[in-house]
């Protein structure tokens, strides 16, 4: 077999590879890892270089640097086959029947309102509380799936269901955060141009028109037009997935919204996450910022409002809903396994990431991007050990 025949034949079995939950959570913990040690290396120079090249047309303002063409330019990628598995789910997914998404749906919401609370009450009166609260209200699906893929295989699949629709509840929860407290002021004529290529985008999703040709540029343009118009340009991503066709003709195999998230997602799994985690993660851990991270009221906030808000936020608010008759929990579920489920929501990583940078100045932000890091692997570790246990119960 030649050697294009051979890549060929590889490049289906890793896209299917990169699917899984637990292989993306092990990229993005590789890229993670790479980051640390790359920043806390001798070669720590290199990569700030790296991070803070100046690519692209500055007559567009498109000169960013290549961290922020991560932040800006892949995970709108991210966040595009994000609010694919969103309209799918609102539409004929989990959350398109009321009874069955009002659990996932109040506990993301305790999810979101808990762990803000807390960090709000931490960090209040030190400079950037104001906005480093909203911090710790993102749940990670990635590494959360991953994780309980990889620990709690004995669980029921309900609470995978269970997992997913609350993150992706929680998703956004965290998107709505972005559009609201990062906006820094309109370009009316861009936010123009961008509402007028949506609308051509749903009408060419309306008339069934399928190539890629037209949706590409197309896709690019609404993009540059929501990055020029001031709204943070990965609500561009979400956008447009929102407004992709979920629901099949009878002549099709499958609807655009599916074929599309099978295709883009071990890209936004296998580069457009551990990409951005390559340039975000990268923050210094030596012995004074360890040491900062439990004195600094804003890095303590992030902390404990991922590990313990997101913890009381997620299982009380579903304990409560339960006992109100709000909602109703999977009957193959015990409290306890929705405990150890519940702990997973505190891994808040890439969007906790992003909006660390977004919500305070470079210096602060490396600290805060520090808790997160701490937290988040605090919180896998726990969940980790309470889903084996709950695991190994089930099975004996």
């Amino acid at each position: 077999m030649s050697r294009a025949r051979r890549a060929a034949a590889v490049l289906p079995d890793l896209a299917r590879y990169l699917r899984t939950e637990t292989v993306g959570g092990m990229v993005l913990l590789g890229a993670t890892a790479v980051a640390l040690v790359w920043a806390n290396s001798p070669l720590a120079e290199s990569y700030q270089w790296l991070r803070d090249l100046r690519l692209g047309p500055a007559a567009l303002h498109l000169d960013l640097t290549v961290g922020e063409w991560a932040k800006d330019g892949l995970l709108a990628l991210f966040f595009f086959v994000a609010g694919l598995e969103l309209k799918r789910e609102l539409v004929v997914g989990e959350l398109s029947n009321r009874k069955a998404a009002t659990l996932p749906v109040i506990a993301a919401l305790g999810g979101m309102v808990v762990p803000a609370g807390i960090a709000l009450a931490v960090s209040w009166g030190a400079p950037g509380s104001g906005q480093a609260w909203a911090i710790p209200v993102a749940t990670d699906i990635a590494f959360a799936l991953g994780v309980l893929a990889i620990t709690g295989s004995g669980l029921p699949s309900s609470a995978r269901i269970f997992l997913l629709s609350l993150a992706v509840v929680d998703d956004l929860g965290a998107i709505l955060v972005i559009a609201v407290l990062f906006t820094s002021g309109f370009d009316l004529l861009a936010l123009g141009a961008a509402a007028v290529l949506l609308a051509l985008y749903w009408f060419l999703q309306r008339r069934r028109v399928r190539s890629s040709w037209i949706y590409v540029p197309l896709a690019v343009a609404v993009w540059v037009a929501v990055h020029s118009s001031g709204v943070h340009a990965t609500i561009a991503g979400v956008a447009l997935g929102l407004l992709t066709r979920v629901k099949k003709d009878r002549y099709e195999p499958a609807a655009p919204a599916v074929r599309l998230e099978h295709r883009l997602q071990p890209w936004s799994a296998g580069l457009a996450v551990p990409v951005f985690a390559l340039f975000a993660a990268g923050v210094p851990v030596g012995a004074s910022a360890l040491s900062a991270l439990t004195t600094d009221r804003i890095a303590l906030a992030v902390i404990v409002g991922l590990v313990v808000g997101k913890l009381i936020g997620i299982f009380g608010f579903s304990l409560l809903s339960v006992r109100f008759g709000l909602a109703s929990k999977p009957v193959d579920l015990a409290w306890r396994d929705m405990a150890a489920v519940s702990m997973l929501g505190g891994v808040g990583f890439t969007v906790s990431l992003l909006i660390a940078e977004l919500a305070l100045p470079k210096a602060e932000a490396e600290l805060a991007k520090a808790a997160v890091l701490v937290a988040s692997a605090a919180a896998a570790l726990l969940a980790a050990a309470m889903l084996i246990k709950r695991s190994r119960a089930r099975s004996s």
